[in-house]
């Protein structure tokens, strides 16, 4: 039985094959090219961000203010989900992704060119948080708009390997911000990456907006959207509709269930790719360039993990896969830190991978999970504030709470329990989800 919270199944529109995957692969390279931009933050921030933007007294200051600023992301992010869900529920999915992108390419090609406190003092920590702010905004904005160009012009029944495609732009995003960083740090002295080095997988981002040109040239709005726009524009003759006000008004709930079922996902994924960066490097004394290679690694894994889990989730339903992730992220907590405090780069393989194996099963059918949580009218504004709630819960505090929470307890215990709180609180709004298809 498939237990996906109900909504109006999405209507099947005869499209050519070609036109699908045209669609389905400009999805997928928005979401891979804005969480590229997004993620080179987070490891510039674990590296160097810290020392260049805000000078203290102790390398432990430095990376929790530099983690800081990279929280302040996250809390932009509902922003974003707020300001392009309704629009993009009112004019469109593909403007607000277009939108989106060029925010993105600007913001992050900004921090490449960006001054160091050296250069201008405080001037430049306040600059790097607004333009880490117009980042926070923009992957706001794209999540959802990505995420239905591609659900919305699925055909019936694989709803959830369309989604997954979108949800590989994160693992395709860490693995070529990695990738940069190494070749950057292959290439350069020590001084000449504290130097300049960093500054180049920041300035490769500005290519995110030859693909925001291509999206708004080339790709249709979906034929979901056109359907919902005409039943809009009768509903707008005689009454003011707002899609937000609808979701704050009679599906609230619903929004703030599908956050606390996601923000273990995000909290996990920031600690596994930035805080365990950070510890790795900083704590056991481990080099920056083994441990961005076996995260590498383990991303590209999820490449075939992700895409597996969604097909299953068509299959056997999306809460039950969804469940087993979550399930399995709080089981493997604890181990997880066990193996990474040996400070052997093997445990750290596989520790993190076999917590990418849960975190993709997750992953995998959200996309599709989200969309059908709600009807297509205020598609984009939910599912955008289901998924932002979670990033701010989780994602956005996770790198910061996991220093703090090591330097009060010492011991990387506690960051296991952390996991396992939202664990917790992931599997107890998943069952009322549940509770809620069966009752429709």
């Amino acid at each position: 039985m498939d237990m996906a919270p109900s909504a109006p199944s999405l209507p099947t529109t005869a499209l050519p094959t070609v036109n699908r995957r045209r669609v389905a692969t400009a999805a997928a390279l928005a979401s891979a090219v804005e969480w590229y931009d997004y993620f080179v933050f987070g490891i510039a921030a674990a590296l160097v961000l810290g020392d260049l933007y805000f000078p203290a007294g102790s390398s432990t200051a430095a990376v929790l203010a530099s983690f800081a600023t990279f929280a302040v992301g996250f809390l932009a992010r509902p922003i974003g989900g707020i300001v392009a869900g309704h629009l993009g529920d009112k004019r469109g999915r593909k403007p607000m992704l277009v939108l989106a992108l060029t925010l993105m390419g600007l913001a992050t090609t900004g921090i490449g060119l960006l001054p160091t406190y050296d250069t201008i003092g405080v001037a430049a920590p306040i600059l790097l948080v607004a333009l880490r702010v117009v980042q926070g905004i923009a992957v706001g904005a794209q999540w959802g708009g990505a995420m239905l160009l591609a659900t919305e012009y699925a055909p019936e029944g694989k709803r959830g390997i369309y989604g997954s495609v979108v949800q590989l732009g994160v693992p395709i995003g860490v693995v070529t911000a990695n990738t940069v960083f190494l070749l950057a740090g292959a290439f350069t002295t020590d001084t000449g990456f504290a130097a300049w080095g960093w500054r180049v997988p920041f300035l490769i981002g500005l290519f995110v907006l030859a693909l925001a040109w291509y999206i708004h040239a080339k790709v249709e709005e979906t034929p979901e959207f056109r359907e919902a726009e005409r039943a809009l524009a009768e509903k707008e003759k005689s009454e003011q509709s707002s899609p937000l006000r609808t979701i704050l008004r009679g599906h609230l709930g619903t929004v703030l269930l599908a956050g606390g079922s996601f923000a273990v996902n995000t909290a996990t994924f920031y600690i596994l790719i930035t805080g365990v960066l950070d510890y790795t490097t900083r704590e056991l004394d481990m080099k920056k360039s083994a441990v961005l290679t076996v995260s590498l690694c383990v991303s590209l894994t999820q490449l075939v993990l992700i895409p597996a889990a969604a097909a299953l989730s068509d299959r056997y339903g999306r809460i039950r896969i969804y469940t087993i992730g979550a399930i399995g992220i709080a089981a493997w907590a604890i181990p997880l830190f066990l193996l990474i405090d040996t400070g052997s780069l093997l445990w750290l393989a596989v520790a993190t991978f076999v917590a990418s194996c849960f975190l993709s099963i997750m992953y995998g059918p959200q996309a599709a999970l989200f969309a059908e949580l709600f009807t297509p009218e205020m598609r984009y504004t939910g599912a955008s504030l289901g998924y932002q709630i979670a990033a701010v819960a989780g994602g956005g505090l996770a790198p910061f709470l996991m220093v703090l929470l090591l330097e009060a307890t010492g011991t990387s215990m506690a960051v296991s329990g952390y996991i396992i709180a939202l664990s917790v609180i992931a599997l107890i709004s998943i069952k009322v989800l549940a509770g809620r298809a069966r009752s429709h």
